[in-house]
């Protein structure tokens, strides 16, 4: 993806194929703001059947946000290996007793898969809130563990996802695990757009820190 446009047709195929705003914020790695700004644009709605997008102006403002597009790493198998296997060094400072890794949904599972067996540790999985978005107030979802995957039993964890973008998901799953009676002793992920050093008192790693300088105009 190279530009807005970009961004505002692959929202449209999204939504037409029925995901959630929150599953396409997730997809096109954007705030759930920007997924918003991004459907409203293309003409399409998260329910919508296939149709070619119209774009109306309709004078809303375009959201403050940077797209990470990792796709050139996510594509290749060995590229993923290698990116978990700097992941995982970074993790390895926090000790040897740590046994599980947990991956946020969807694109933090297949990450935390790898991330895990270069740790040697178990695997969980969670799938947050916001893929169950649509509008209002997401303060009422919840956020599920997978039962196919390791459960929390009061162990110490990673957390590993792709991008942290306002860091409420991140956040939503210290808390998640903390409500298990688990331990989150470190978080990691390929980008992250807040420049966060901790978070809910948890460190926070990233292989990119990616900061914005000065407003679009």
């Amino acid at each position: 993806m190279k530009n807005v446009d970009d961004l505002i047709e692959s929202a449209a195929e999204l939504a037409a194929r029925g995901l959630s705003k929150g599953e396409i914020a997730d997809e096109l790695n954007v705030s759930r703001e920007t997924a918003s700004w991004l459907v409203e644009r293309s003409g399409t709605t998260p329910t919508a059947t296939d149709q070619s997008p119209q774009r109306p102006d309709n004078g809303a403002s375009r959201p403050q946000d940077i797209h990470v597009d990792w796709s050139a790493i996510g594509r290749d198998s060995k590229r993923m290996s290698d990116v978990a296997s700097a992941m995982a060094d970074m993790l390895a400072k926090h000790g040897e007793d740590v046994d599980l890794t947990i991956g946020i949904e969807k694109a933090g599972g297949p990450i935390a898969t790898l991330v895990a067996r270069e740790l040697e540790t178990d695997l969980g999985t969670y799938t947050p809130a916001k893929h169950q978005w649509e509008e209002g107030d997401i303060e009422e979802l919840g956020g599920t563990f997978s039962r196919n995957f390791a459960g929390i039993r009061d162990r110490e964890c990673y957390i590993v996802d792709d991008t942290i973008t306002s860091g409420t998901t991140m956040r939503e799953t210290i808390e998640a695990i903390r409500a298990e009676g688990g331990k989150p002793l470190a978080c990691i992920v390929l980008a992250d757009k807040q420049g966060l050093e901790e978070l809910e008192g948890v460190p926070v790693y990233s292989l990119l820190q990616v900061i914005s300088v000065g407003k679009n105009e």
